[in-house]
């Protein structure tokens, strides 16, 4: 009996969800032409299940670039109408449109000039007639037994304004990096991480000049203890890579004769390179391509700027 309910539920939701596609026209346009020019901050407003939903609403505006807060509409009618300024944007919540806290704001927004984008199922509501642009969320029912509870209609709120948010994204051209300076802190924070931040570089950094005796080398690569040493010039040019591995097969076939040898003789010309500002994951990623266990950073003209392990990804938990 539960499975079946729930069944019901999700398909009532889904269905809600997926009938606002047919319904979105030119006001939707409108709406991120309108959100996206505010010079102050979207403020998200409702009462109720609507208002926990503009508090997500508003929390993804945040967190995708569009600076947002969100106000309680009881609260504003108590005081808090003074963090509206003239250069903002509301967006309110009502399924009804007819909402007595909302209406009660309605003098304050227009005393301030400040623009206003409603949600609601009644287009001919107060709040609809009273609003720039009104997108419609209206859905043909609850997926409550009873349908009496907010349920489609607010998983319907839900769904536009993310559409919203990130419709509003795209038009700002906001890119990954602009999303990991937003999300420093959490395991989303650390996928973000960028190489830079992770790389051993300066002192920390093995790297030997391309005539440099296999001892010397052997020495860099124990002090350093990243099991590698880069070959660059005295330029800093990137010319190669000798790892442990490299050390080792190269000890079994030359025997005595390798240690004087020179790490230009001995190096991988060409290793594996990132750029400083690639995403620690995408680094990782490419460690588990090419089945190594670190990766040279590397500048657009080849200069060698450090080395990122794959010791340093493994406290990410990106695994």
């Amino acid at each position: 009996m539960s499975l079946e309910t729930a069944k019901r539920v999700l398909r009532i939701e889904a269905e809600a969800i997926a009938g606002l596609i047919e319904r979105l026209d030119e006001r939707f346009e409108r709406a991120v032409e309108l959100l996206y020019g505010c010079k102050g901050r979207v403020v998200v407003t409702g009462m109720g299940k609507s208002g926990l939903i503009g508090r997500k609403i508003a929390a993804t505006f945040a967190s995708t670039g569009t600076p947002s807060m969100f106000l309680h509409a009881a609260e504003a009618l108590h005081g808090d109408l003074g963090m509206l300024t003239g250069d903002d944007v509301l967006v309110a919540i009502s399924y009804g449109g007819e909402t007595e806290e909302l209406l009660e704001l309605l003098e304050t927004v227009k005393r301030l000039g400040i623009r206003m984008v409603t949600l609601t199922a009644n287009s001919r509501s107060t709040l609809a007639t009273a609003s720039d642009v009104t997108l419609d969320i209206a859905v043909r029912e609850e997926a409550c037994s009873l349908n009496l509870a907010p349920t489609a209609s607010t998983a319907a709120a839900l769904a536009m304004g993310d559409a919203l948010a990130i419709a509003l994204l795209d038009r700002r051209g906001f890119r990954e990096e602009d999303f990991a300076a937003l999300h420093p802190g959490g395991q989303l924070g650390k996928k973000l991480r960028r190489v830079e931040s992770l790389m051993h570089m300066s002192d920390d950094l093995p790297r030997v000049f391309p005539g440099a005796l296999m001892p010397d080398v052997i020495y860099e690569m124990s002090r350093k203890g990243l099991g590698l040493a880069a070959v660059a010039d005295e330029g800093g040019k990137l010319l190669g890579l000798i790892t442990d591995g490299d050390l080792r097969r190269m000890m079994l076939k030359r025997k005595k004769e390798a240690l004087d040898l020179t790490a230009a003789e001995c190096m991988t010309k060409n290793p594996v390179t990132i750029a400083r500002t690639e995403l620690a994951a995408t680094a990782l990623r490419l460690m588990e391509e090419r089945k190594i266990t670190s990766v040279l950073v590397t500048d657009g003209d080849g200069l060698l700027e450090g080395v990122v392990h794959i010791h340093d990804l493994w406290t990410l938990q990106l695994f």
